[in-house]
C-alpha cells in the first residue's frame, strides 16, 4: 500500500554494485513511483530521450541554472555535468509523489540537507575486490577509466555510513527484497 504523503528515496552506490538494476526493478514493481530525471551536459545518445532520460542542456545553460540556485545537487564528472532541478522535486513533493533518485554520494547527500526526510539508501559491493572483477568483466572502461572508477568507488564507500540504509549487494536477488523491504517500512511509517 503506498501512502499519500511524498516519499523521496535516493539511492547510490560505486559503480557495479547493481545500483542501476535494483532501482530498475523498484520501478517496476512500483509503476506510480516516479525517477526523478537529472539534467546533464552531456550529448545524447541515439536510444536516449529527452526528458525521459535526462534533460539534455547546454553547459552555459547549466552553468547559469547553477548561479540561480536551481539544483538540489549537481557535479562535474569525466568534463559533463550532472544535476537534480529543484523545481521538478518541489513539484512532485506538492503532487504527492515517491520520487526515486539514483545519484552519488555526494548528491545524495545535498538532497538529504534540502529534504530530511528524505531516505537515504547505500548499495553496497561485497568487497572493493569483488567490484574491480565486475567492473572488468563489464568491460567497458579503459584501463585508465577502470583506475578512475575504482579510485571513486573507495572514495564513495567511506560515506557508506552516513546513509539511512546499507544494503550489500552479495546475491541481487536478496538485494532486491531487501531493498522492497526498506521501501514498505518507510511507506508505512507514521509522520510524526
Amino acid at each position: 500500500m503506498v501512502s499519500k504523503k511524498a516519499k523521496l528515496f535516493v539511492f547510490s552506490a560505486p559503480s557495479g554494485s547493481g545500483k542501476t538494476t535494483i532501482v530498475r526493478e523498484i520501478l517496476k514493481q512500483y509503476p506510480e513511483f516516479v525517477f526523478s530525471v537529472s539534467a546533464t551536459t552531456r550529448k545524447r545518445r541515439n536510444i536516449e530521450k529527452d526528458g525521459v532520460d535526462y534533460f539534455f542542456i547546454t553547459e552555459e545553460e547549466f552553468k547559469t541554472k547553477i548561479e540561480n540556485g536551481e539544483f538540489v545537487e549537481w557535479e562535474k564528472f569525466y568534463d559533463y555535468y550532472y544535476g537534480t532541478l529543484k523545481k521538478i522535486v518541489d513539484d512532485n513533493i506538492s503532487k504527492g509523489l515517491v520520487t526515486i533518485f539514483e545519484v552519488d554520494v555526494k548528491g545524495a547527500l545535498s538532497i538529504k540537507k534540502v529534504y530530511p526526510f528524505a531516505t537515504l539508501i547505500f548499495i553496497a559491493p561485497p568487497s572493493i575486490e569483488e567490484l574491480k572483477e565486475r567492473l572488468i568483466k563489464r568491460n567497458t572502461e579503459s584501463d585508465e577509466d577502470l583506475k578512475k572508477r575504482i579510485e571513486r568507488a573507495e572514495m564513495e564507500l567511506g560515506f557508506q555510513n552516513q546513509f539511512d540504509y546499507v544494503v550489500k549487494n552479495i546475491n541481487l536477488e536478496q538485494a532486491k527484497k531487501e531493498v522492497k523491504e526498506i521501501i514498505e517500512k518507510e511507506l508505512n511509517k507514521e509522520e510524526k
